[in-house]
């Protein structure tokens, strides 16, 4: 199924304009049924092209308002954020900023829901907004069909095995959460096939210590239930695999240390980036796979052949080594603080082209400690941070990075004479703990501090934040930004932003400009 891009540039209206009556709202009995997630509408229009007037992007969704998953219901290819970010990046100097739009319906590949109710009713989905009352979400329009099918198999396991839901308030039941994480990389179809074939890796979240413990049995059953019904020999032939994951803590973190390969395949590949990336169900990983793949070729784009990387807040690596193939970077460094990437970095790196020549290296590490010494060594930096924005200590490296050029150097030029006498903990963790692919830095490489900083954000306040500081400190100035409608429903937007080392545009100074003028 091909992908679809609606490209909007301000200050021209949205391309795309959604059509609904009144009556249409909130009318479930009213709306004639939308086609099924994977057949809904994905158009791709030129900029001249001419909207059809019958097009829709409705969510059309039976669980919205009941669910918390979606915000609104209409224009899902334009959330109203997108107005915000226009002329956001307008005042600081970026006038051609663009927003993507991709798959509208069926595009979440990867769900982490609450499973609640009794046997007979178990509930399988979200919590309600300000509550933790689960909402049942079994025609959920956001997902992916595949998940909805296999929300649908595990009810019925739960019910004909009498598994009985977790009861928060009294600690007791079974089965706690569910990961359902979608792979659409199935080589043995056709690419056009692909996706709507998606096979789902079921992770259960068993409310006990581990696999000796007295309720494993129903684990196993229901396991068993699963594969023998959704499995490779079943005839929906749904389910990649199923996993375990071991939790009897009362706080709201879902997953616990512990994880089992119960049955299916044990390793999980999707295609993203130009490469085959491996993830584990503890990994994280993008829940929109078409949009982030989207994102990664855009951002290919602006980092020169033959590059030094350093990838920080990279998880398994996925973005440094799409850019090691598609750019025949010399090196890549990739840091990133869950110890549970490691694996899966590991299988990534074993699946790239025998063409790749680059000195590739992984470090479990705390990027808020010393950033600097994360930094030195490359001419890119990536940085792929959580909703809450870039560390602080990180924002100051970067505003100060011109005076600390003559510092990094000289460290550099020290750093193997040290090296031997390293005392900091945080540094000797991450020199144990990484994983060096090919010839390491040479002397001359690791002289070199940024000139170009990639900035993807998935949180829009902490970005504007994380933005403005950067500008203001004049030693970088925007040049291009991106957005990317990775949650369709929401106000939620994926930035793209490149940064060059250079005079930055202040915000204030470009609204007292604008006070001026008025005056004048």
């Amino acid at each position: 199924m091909p992908l679809c891009f609606l490209s909007v540039r301000p200050p021209p209206p949205p391309l795309i304009t959604c059509h609904f009556s009144p009556s249409a709202v909130r009318a479930p009995p009213a709306v004639s049924a939308p086609a099924p997630a994977s057949a809904a509408p994905s158009p791709s229009l030129s900029p001249n092209a001419t909207p059809p007037p019958s097009l829709t992007c409705a969510l059309h969704c039976p669980h919205f308002e009941s669910c918390s998953g979606c915000t609104h219901e209409f224009n899902l290819h334009r959330p109203v954020i997108v107005d915000e970010a226009t002329e956001f990046f307008k005042a600081v100097g970026v006038s051609d900023f663009t927003f993507d739009s991709c798959k509208l319906w069926g595009w979440r590949c990867r769900a982490k829901l609450a499973v609640r109710g009794s046997s007979e009713n178990p509930l399988i989905g979200l919590y309600q907004e300000g509550t933790h009352n689960v909402v049942d979400i079994p025609q959920c329009k956001a997902h992916h069909p595949s998940i909805n099918a296999a929300v649908e198999l595990l009810k019925q396991g739960i019910t004909e095995l009498s598994i009985e839901p977790y009861d928060e308030d009294e600690g007791t039941g079974d089965l706690r959460y569910v990961q359902m994480a979608v792979t659409t990389h199935d080589t043995s179809l056709p690419a056009s096939e692909r996706y709507k074939n998606g096979k789902v890796q079921v992770a259960l979240v068993w409310n006990s210590r581990n696999e000796n413990s007295p309720n494993s049995e129903k684990l196993n059953a229901l396991a068993n239930f699963i594969w023998r019904n959704g499995g490779t020999r079943s005839k929906v032939n749904l389910v990649h695999s199923v996993w375990a994951n071991f939790q009897t803590s009362t706080n709201n973190i879902i997953f616990g240390n512990r994880w089992r390969h119960l049955l299916g395949e044990r390793d999980f590949w999707e295609h993203v980036g130009g490469i085959d990336i491996s993830l584990a169900p503890s990994s994280f990983g993008q829940a929109n796979t078409r949009a982030f793949d989207t994102l990664l070729r855009k951002l290919q784009r602006y980092v020169p052949q033959g590059s030094s990387v350093a990838d920080l807040y990279a998880g398994a690596g996925v973005i440094g080594l799409s850019l090691a193939v598609t750019r025949k970077c010399r090196s890549v460094r990739c840091i990133e603080i869950n110890k549970e990437s490691k694996l899966s970095f590991e299988k990534t790196v074993d699946r790239l082209p025998n063409l790749v020549d680059s000195s590739i290296s992984w470090h479990l590490a705390d990027t808020s400690k010393e950033p600097l010494s994360w930094i030195t060594g490359s001419d890119v930096l990536v940085v792929d941070p959580p909703r809450k924005g870039l560390d602080a200590s990180l924002v100051d490296a970067l505003r100060s990075i011109s005076s600390a050029e003559y510092k990094a150097k000289s460290y550099s030029e020290s750093s193997s004479s040290k090296e031997k006498d390293e005392k900091r903990p945080w540094m000797l963790r991450a020199r144990e703990a990484s994983v060096q692919i090919g010839s390491k830095i040479t002397s001359e490489d690791s002289k070199t501090l940024p000139r170009t900083l990639i900035y993807i954000s998935c949180g829009w306040e902490s970005f504007k934040e994380d933005c403005e500081l950067l500008l203001s400190s004049k030693a970088w100035k925007l040049e291009k930004a991106h957005g990317y409608n990775f949650f369709p429903g929401t106000q939620s937007i994926e930035v793209l932003a490149v940064f060059k080392r250079g005079q930055g545009i202040s915000l204030k100074k470009k609204k007292l400009g604008k006070k001026k003028k008025k005056h004048l």
